[in-house]
């Protein structure tokens, strides 16, 4: 009965963390325009061109993964917890 308890608790916080995931998610490009505001639901810079062909309204990258990819690149590498030096005595 306790393996089953535990084995329902993992399949249940495996099963959060895959749906947090997933809505997580953004979209690399927007349709943006001064009347409907910004629409970031475009997976690549072709898609969002032949949406917004004729419809007075731009392509822009989206601010959130711009933002995003601009923190990665100024944070410091992280130090593996697994290699520590050792102080001989």
């Amino acid at each position: 009965m306790r393996r089953a308890i535990l084995a329902l608790l993992a399949f249940g916080s495996i099963s959060a963390t895959t749906s947090s995931q997933a809505a997580a998610f953004e979209y690399p490009y927007c349709i943006q325009s001064q009347k409907d505001g910004t629409l970031c639901e475009y997976s690549s810079y072709n898609q969002c061109m032949a949406t917004a062909s004729g419809r007075g309204v731009e392509c822009i990258v989206n601010p959130v993964v711009a933002f995003a990819e601009q923190n990665q690149e100024i944070q410091p590498p992280q130090r593996s917890r697994h290699h520590r030096r050792r102080h001989h005595d």
